[in-house]
């Protein structure tokens, strides 16, 4: 399987919908690949919290219908990074979109932790309630937003649902990218999973953002690293060693579950 990361730079100087057309463009480019994935917020930028009302839309807004058919022309899955979706009751939400190779829109994900210690998405935002992972060709594929990597429990409840590799878009600071490249392969070292993380570049909302999207096997071992600024990694995936690691080293067998809370002394 082979799969691309597209970092973009999401600069304050550009539209979203000039960002929308130049990522369409991107993912047209990717014809060959199985699966494209590109960052969080993308659109709206995800430190840009004054345009998250503005930039709002609907699972089928203009972004999706963007993405439906940049990824039924290039024939890949895709995975769209996420937008501020407006739902019909007004909520807006931080949501991940998988498109499948004709364009049809799989799966979708509203972020579940929400980053901003009572300020930005923690109040801007609802949170979701759904651990969702999507049957794709290539395995079970778990969707995550950045600020979840910080919690392990939902990525282990994305294992017992079947996920053989997990997809996180990003909008990760630099400051604390060291942060992000040890959770990133903590997490697949730990659910013995591949895991593609999709992080964005440039300056948006004041803040630096971290680049470095990286693919990372079940041994936890970096299989290409974006480095700094807009680019595109792409590396072949042999989701066959999901298994061969799992069956090596079977430490998931070896989980104890229901473990009684610690009385007090």
């Amino acid at each position: 399987m082979r799969a691309s990361l597209l970092q973009l730079s999401v600069d304050s100087s550009e539209t979203a919908e000039d960002r929308r057309l130049r990522a369409a463009a991107k993912v047209r480019d990717r014809a060959g690949d199985d699966l494209v994935v590109l960052p969080e917020l993308w659109t709206a930028g995800a430190w840009a919290y004054d345009d998250w009302e503005r930039e709002a839309e609907p699972l089928d807004g203009p972004t999706a219908a963007a993405m439906s058919d940049a990824a039924r022309a290039a024939g890949v899955w895709l995975h769209a990074g996420s937008i501020v979706e407006r739902d019909a009751g007004g909520t807006l939400y931080n949501t991940a979109l998988l498109f499948d190779r004709d364009g049809s829109l799989r799966g979708h994900y509203r972020k579940i932790h929400r980053y901003g210690f009572d300020t930005g998405e923690a109040v801007a935002m609802g949170g979701g309630n759904d651990v969702v992972t999507v049957a794709t060709e290539f395995g079970g594929l778990g969707l995550a937003i950045c600020y979840d990597i910080r919690f392990p429990e939902l990525f282990r409840g994305l294992l017992d649902v079947g996920a053989e590799l997990i997809v996180l878009p990003a909008a990760w600071p630099a400051k604390r990218l060291a942060h992000l490249q040890l959770l990133v392969r903590a997490r697949a070292v730990e659910e013995q999973v591949f895991l593609l993380a999709c992080d964005a570049t440039g300056t948006h909302g004041g803040m630096q953002q971290a680049g470095h999207s990286m693919i990372v096997d079940p041994w936890g071992t970096v299989v290409a690293d974006a480095g700094d600024g807009e680019r595109t990694v792409t590396a072949d995936v042999d989701m066959a060693e999901v298994t061969r690691i799992r069956t090596e080293l079977p430490v998931l067998r070896d989980r104890v579950l229901g473990i009684p809370a610690p009385v007090p002394h």
